[in-house]
This record gives C-alpha cells, structure tokens and sequence, in this order.
C-alpha cells in the first residue's frame, strides 16, 4: 500500500501534532492560574511584544500575500459572475459554506503557515506556547486581509472589465 502525501498534507500535519504536543502545558497553566489567557490583558500585550519579536515580518509579508490570493480569487468570482466574498458570507446561505470551502481550499496552506509560525514566535519570545492564541491570531492575520481583497478584487475586476454586476 502506497500513502502519498502532499506538501500541504504535511504541513497541517506539523501545525496539528504541534498544536496538540502544547495542549497538555496550555491545561496545566489554566489550573495551576485560572487565566484562561485569550483576550485577556496579558494576550494583548503579547501581542504588541510579537509585533517587535522575532517573526515580526510576518505580520506584513502574511498579509501581503493573503491580499494577493484574496484579490485573484475575487476576479476569478467577477469572471463566473459570483456576488462579492463578504456578501455571500453576511447574507447567501445557500452559497456560504461553499465559498468558505473554496476560500479555505485557496489559503489553507498561508493559515497553516501562520498558525505554525505563531507557534515559532511565541516559543522564542515567550519560552512557551499558548495553542489557543495560535489558532486565533494565525487565521485573523490571514482571514481578514483575504476576506477584503476578496471582495474588492470582484468589485474592481466587476467594475474594469465590465463583468456582470450583481
């Protein structure tokens, strides 16, 4: 029997094994404080401390490029005469869960990478990992540039190409 696996198979992979690996110190920490740490004081002046750490280019380079798969994707909706991303998902029910498929499908790997370097970061500047963090600043860092990119790349490619408009 032969497993083939992918590049993007491998790396959610790593980001999975790693996040379960810090599961058992994130449980220790929560009953040995109490804090549960996501949007608490301390999560937010970490997240200034990330910001001049090491990884700190991520927080533009991650950025920079989920605006650049949000904007081709958004043109590829303009073309096949698709309503703007940010408005199937506020308002289409019958089309939500498919475009957030296909949107996951485009930049899973980019939240794959930002979650697993999330985890980097907060191991050399912090000296431990906090999962819960990872798995919420990771995906925003990604999810919202595309979201908006997205939707702006189908309304200007609607708009230059004079594609149907919806």
């Amino acid at each position: 029997m032969k497993i083939s696996l992918s590049r993007s198979s491998i790396l959610r992979t790593v980001v999975i094994v790693v996040i379960l690996g810090a599961i058992p110190g994130a449980i220790r920490r929560l009953i040995q404080t109490g804090n549960l740490y996501l949007f608490t004081e301390g999560f937010f002046e970490d997240i200034v401390a990330r910001l001049s750490g090491p990884g700190r280019l991520r927080f533009v380079v991650q950025p920079m490029v989920a605006i650049f798969l949000g904007a081709r994707d958004g043109a590829k909706d303009a073309r096949a005469a698709i309503p703007t991303f940010l408005w199937t998902l506020a308002f289409d029910e019958q089309h939500r869960l498919k475009m957030l498929a296909q949107a996951f499908s485009s930049a899973g790997d980019l939240i794959a990478i930002a979650i697993l370097l999330d985890l980097i970061s907060q191991f050399l500047i912090f000296r431990e990992i906090r999962p819960g963090a990872a798995l919420l600043v990771g995906p925003v860092l990604i999810g919202m540039p595309y979201a908006v990119a997205r939707t702006f790349g189908n309304l200007i490619s609607r708009y230059r190409r004079d594609y149907p408009r919806i």
